[in-house]
């Protein structure tokens, strides 16, 4: 079932989306620019260029961060308000398992990476958007959380998730009286194309493997649906959430996850 296209929903609206060279990101960057939105793509990968020139007949730009330092994030909005004018919407989606394996086999290296990873691009984002909302009156925050938080084979990133679940809670009590709603996602496992950059850039041994293997049948066996969702069925409540059709909903975590609430 192709996805459908609101046109128009964005327009006059400026989104910064992270994490928008691949998967998710990627598609609901490109979406949400084919509905009238001027958008940001941010990503370290050197080809989120190309991947922002595929929204045609759109205004788009891509700047390339690293998000997991703070100044990576300060220097994406900086340049989101210079090529655009302000931020109405921001959309943190970085993050994602580096290593799939029992807790007792990671090393404390490898917690630090996770954390690194899945929560603190979320926080330096939420943090350095906010004087750009300020100026604009009002905005929206969308983040995307995961239903890993009950799962086997990756307590660090489950814990990662867990922080942005509580940051979009928190933030969004203290921030709604400033006009600014703060909502998330929580995405269950989802089919997506082969990662040009891998997660795990030193690849997986034999046993990652079978522990990987372990997880989705987890995944698969908790949903509902007994399944993995498409790309698609994600990016759709994402924009959801970030569009004014949820004007009215703030602090929530939407579970999407064939009924897994995680």
């Amino acid at each position: 079932m192709s996805a459908v296209r609101f046109k128009g929903r964005f327009a006059g609206r400026v989104l910064v989306v992270t994490g928008a060279a691949q998967g998710i990101g990627r598609a609901l960057a490109i979406r949400a620019a084919e509905e009238g939105g001027k958008v940001l793509f941010i990503d370290r990968a050197d080809f989120t260029g190309a991947v922002a020139a595929e929204a045609r007949d759109a205004e788009t730009a891509a700047f390339n961060a690293d998000l997991e330092t703070y100044d990576g994030a300060a220097a994406a909005m900086r340049f989101a308000v210079e090529r655009f004018g302000g931020i109405d919407i921001l959309i943190n989606n970085v993050g994602g398992a580096i290593r799939m394996r029992p807790y007792a086999e990671f090393e404390p290296q490898h917690i630090d990476a996770e954390i690194h990873r899945s929560l603190m691009p979320t926080l330096y984002c939420c943090h350095a958007v906010l004087p750009h909302l300020f100026a604009r009156g009002g905005g929206t925050i969308v983040n995307v959380s995961s239903n890993a938080t009950r799962g086997i084979h990756r307590v660090p990133y489950s814990a990662a998730k867990g922080g942005v679940n509580a940051v979009t809670q928190a933030l969004a009590m203290e921030l709604a009286e400033r006009n600014i709603r703060v909502v998330a996602t929580a995405p269950g496992g989802t089919e997506a194309p082969p990662r040009r950059i891998p997660r795990n850039a030193a690849g997986d041994t034999a046993e990652e493997e079978a522990w990987m293997g372990n997880v989705v049948h987890q995944v698969k066996q908790s949903s509902f649906m007994k399944r993995y969702g498409t790309i698609e069925e994600q990016v759709a409540p994402i924009l959801f959430l970030a569009s004014d059709e949820a004007s009215y909903i703030t602090g929530s975590v939407l579970p999407v996850a064939g009924g897994d609430t995680g």
